[in-house]
């Protein structure tokens, strides 16, 4: 069969409250330092330290649910394993935060415990007690808090012992960090700085003619031997592929085009449009407002509804409209003339029917079951589908109808073997089984192969060196007097403008933050620069206005700005910290021994529909 959803997230939150807390310490008997008397047991360690599966289970559980949150579909195969991975993830950098505590002797007393309780709620309760201007409602936290039984308490006190040490060493790994006036300024000009600017792009790709240069078998071999790590090549492997596209049928289309003929009808028997609205139209931007979409003007919706807007009758009810969201019931509240209109509509999204998706988990676990007794290429064809021979580099494992496809790469260049079958894993968009062919090891592209490649880059670069010094004589021409446009008209080349830009802005026909941008705001207005050459061109700029950064403005906000800049640096520092004690760490994953045991160990439950 294949594997079974479990329950959880993903969010890595160094130095937080850790909010399962009191599950531990409540419902499993465990201790703060993560032991326990019962349960599965470890499933790897670091440092020594075991990593235990209820703290295990208990971060998946809650990265699964808040992946499951934010988003419509169910979650896939695929983004499980990811969420298993975060969650052992987290686990072990709890771990190695508790071991750097012990290290540094950072404890916490009950008098902290006691002023912190008082003072701050707990993360997971802060919300409940802010007022309308967004502080804490002191007198209402505290009622609440001496109201708790002796129970609650413990569990409060469980929450501050673990987070207030985290919160010192995060005071500890993050201590000294300073931003000066001079970088904070730098930042904001940065941003607030603005040229308008007249230029001649070279265009060397173009202007020049291929024949026009030569290049050597002796450079391309050179190039070759010198840029190797250019040439790496990852990992690829052969494979016999088969996808179960989860693309809504031809009978699942009819079905949805009847469901929201079943709303229309029975808005006409009486129903109250808005009420219906709220309940079944899956557009949930308009459902909690009955549906409405206000006023628009004609043109702004996708063309069938557009259309149908335009020509239904005002005040009655129409569709279903198919449209590439789905069928949509239409009721126009008013119009005027052909300009603009107020509507409503209830959406119908084009979906499996349920019927459908029983069929399509059956089809998957059927492939799964005959690819177990027989090659990929047979079951897939038993199982009514087609198969293919594809190539997949372990760096970008890409399937059609399946899109990218990280789990099944895993397998293929971790586990499998040529003649090896998976299980079915599944994407967002799809289920799909692999069959290893053969595969190759990462290396080096041979030098036959390569070259192609570096011919093309040999021949740009003589096209640069050849359009720097046409930029130069241009630039000469210009900064002697004559007028940009003479010059771009001699070199049959045209003067183009751009702006007002900052230095961080994307600068179309030129770039981003790359030397022409710096050469722009190096030059004063009606100032020509030189030869500037970025990796894609080359240019000749002249600037025609600059407007400077503000500095009374930059001032009011500086304090702001620093808080900003600070927090941005300790939330940088922090993950270095952490990735440091990883990379140091000793960390056994022991995932795949103690939970495939215990998964082969439970009996089979058959699926009930």
């Amino acid at each position: 069969m294949m594997r079974q959803m479990r329950e959880a997230t993903k969010p890595i939150m160094l130095f937080t409250a850790i909010a399962f807390v009191a599950l531990m310490v409540f419902q499993w008997g465990m201790d703060i330092t993560g032991q326990s008397g019962g349960g599965l047991g470890e499933i790897g360690s670091v440092n020594g330290d075991p990593v235990m599966y209820e703290p295990y289970m208990a971060a998946y559980r809650q990265i699964y649910d808040q992946v499951q949150r934010s988003q419509e579909d169910l979650i896939s195969s695929q983004q499980n394993k990811e969420i298993e991975d975060a969650a052992f993830d987290q686990v072990v950098n709890q771990l190695l935060i508790r071991q750097e505590l012990r290290r540094r002797g950072i404890t916490v007393t009950d008098r902290e415990i006691s002023d912190a309780a008082q003072a701050y709620p707990p993360d997971y309760l802060a919300a409940q007690f802010m007022d309308d201007s967004g502080m804490l409602d002191r007198p209402a936290y505290q009622s609440f808090l001496y109201s708790l039984p002796p129970e609650q308490l413990l569990i409060f006190e469980a929450y501050y012992r673990e987070t207030i040490p985290q919160l010192k060493l995060g005071r500890q790994v993050t201590s000294g960090i300073f931003v000066s006036d001079a970088e904070l300024w730098q930042q904001y000009r940065d941003q607030n700085e603005r040229v308008e600017i007249r230029y001649i792009p070279m265009n060397p790709a173009t202007r020049y003619p291929d024949d026009q240069f030569t290049v050597t078998d002796a450079e391309i071999e050179a190039y070759w031997r010198s840029h190797q790590e250019e040439f790496e090549v990852p990992a690829r492997a052969t494979v016999q592929v088969a996808v179960i596209e989860k693309t809504p049928t031809a009978a699942d289309t009819v079905a949805s085009g009847e469901a929201a003929a079943a709303l229309r009808q029975e808005i006409l028997d009486g129903a109250d449009f808005a009420e219906v609205a709220i309940r079944e139209s899956s557009d949930q931007g308009t459902a909690e407002f009955g549906g409405d979409l206000g006023v628009f003007a004609k043109g702004m919706m996708t063309p069938p509804f557009d259309s149908a807007v335009f020509a239904a009758p005002v005040g009655q009810v129409v569709g279903p409209v198919r449209s590439s969201f789905g069928y949509h019931v239409i009721e126009v509240q008013e119009r005027w003339a052909a300009d603009s209109a107020r509507a409503r509509h209830i959406l119908v999204p084009v979906a499996r029917t349920d019927e459908s998706e029983i069929a399509l988990l059956t089809l998957a676990d059927s492939l799964e079951d005959m690819s177990e007794e027989m090659p990929l290429e047979q079951a897939a064809a038993a199982a009514g589908l087609a198969s293919s021979t594809m190539d997949l580099a372990q760096n970008f494992a890409f399937i059609p109808g399946a899109g990218q496809v990280s789990e099944g790469a895993d397998w293929l260049f971790e586990e499998a073997s040529p003649g090896d079958v998976s299980p079915v894993f599944e994407t967002s968009t799809a289920f799909y089984a692999l069959e290893l062919v053969s595969s190759e090891p990462e290396g080096i592209l041979p030098l036959a192969d390569a070259t192609p490649a570096i011919r093309s880059t040999l021949l740009f670069e003589k096209k640069m060196a050849e359009a720097a010094v046409d930029a130069q004589t241009a630039s000469s021409r210009a900064r002697g007097g004559e007028a940009l446009e003479n010059v771009a008209a001699d070199l049959d080349l045209e003067v183009r403008t751009a702006g007002p830009f900052s230095r961080n802005d994307f600068v179309p026909g030129i770039g981003r933050q790359n030397g022409a941008i710096g050469a722009a705001f190096g030059l004063q207005a009606g100032e020509v620069s030189g030869a500037v050459v970025t990796p894609a061109n080359a240019y000749v700029i002249e600037v025609i206005s600059r407007t400077t950064a503000d500095d009374a403005a930059w001032r009011t906000q500086i304090e702001q700005q620093r808080q900003a800049a600070v927090a941005a640096r300790q939330q940088a520092r922090v993950g270095e910290w952490i990735e440091a004690l990883r990379a140091a760490a000793r960390i056994v994953d022991r995932r795949d021994v103690v939970l495939v045991e215990q998964d082969e160990a439970l009996p089979q439950i058959p699926m009930v529909f």
